[in-house]
C-alpha cells in the first residue's frame, strides 16, 4: 500500500537491511534510518521511495503510539515524497517525544535528517 506515493516498506527482513546499514540520524522528535534500495530496478534516480514506520512500547500505550506512527506518515507524505534522494529505503522511529512534539518542530526535525545524512535534495 502506499502513503501518498510513497511505498510501504513490508518486510521484517528490509527493517533490519535499513536499521543494519548503521546511517541514522537521532532528533529530538524521531530517529530517521535509510540504506539504499537493493531490490528496485534501474538508475537511482528513477527509483522510488520506500518508507517504513515504527513505534515501540517506550513512546507509550496503543493510543500514543498509533498517534506517533500517523504524525510521521503525514511527515513522509510531506516531506519525504519532494525531499528525499530516491533509490533509498527510510524508517522513521517514533520517540517519546514524538505524540507530544509540534508538528512544525517534528518537520524540522526530519528536514534536519535528511541533511545530515546527506540525503535532502532541493525541490
Amino acid at each position: 500500500m502506499a502513503t501518498g506515493g510513497l511505498e510501504r516498506l513490508r518486510r521484517r527482513a528490509d527493517y533490519l537491511r535499513v536499521q543494519g546499514a548503521e546511517r541514522r540520524s537521532a532528533q529530538p522528535g524521531l530517529l530517521l534510518q535509510a540504506a539504499p534500495a537493493m531490490d528496485l530496478p534501474g538508475p537511482p534516480e528513477f527509483q522510488g521511495i520506500r518508507i517504513g514506520f515504527t513505534a515501540s512500547r517506550k513512546v507509550g500505550n496503543a493510543v500514543l503510539r498509533n498517534r506517533a506512527r500517523r504524525r510521521l506518515k503525514a511527515l513522509a507524505r510531506e516531506l519525504l515524497q519532494v525531499h528525499a534522494q530516491p533509490g533509498h529505503d527510510y524508517v522513521l522511529v517514533a520517540r517519546q517525544a514524538t505524540p507530544e512534539r509540534a508538528y512544525g518542530d517534528l518537520r524540522r526535525d526530519l528536514e534536519a535528517a535528511l541533511k545530515r545524512l546527506k540525503l535532502w535534495r532541493a525541490a
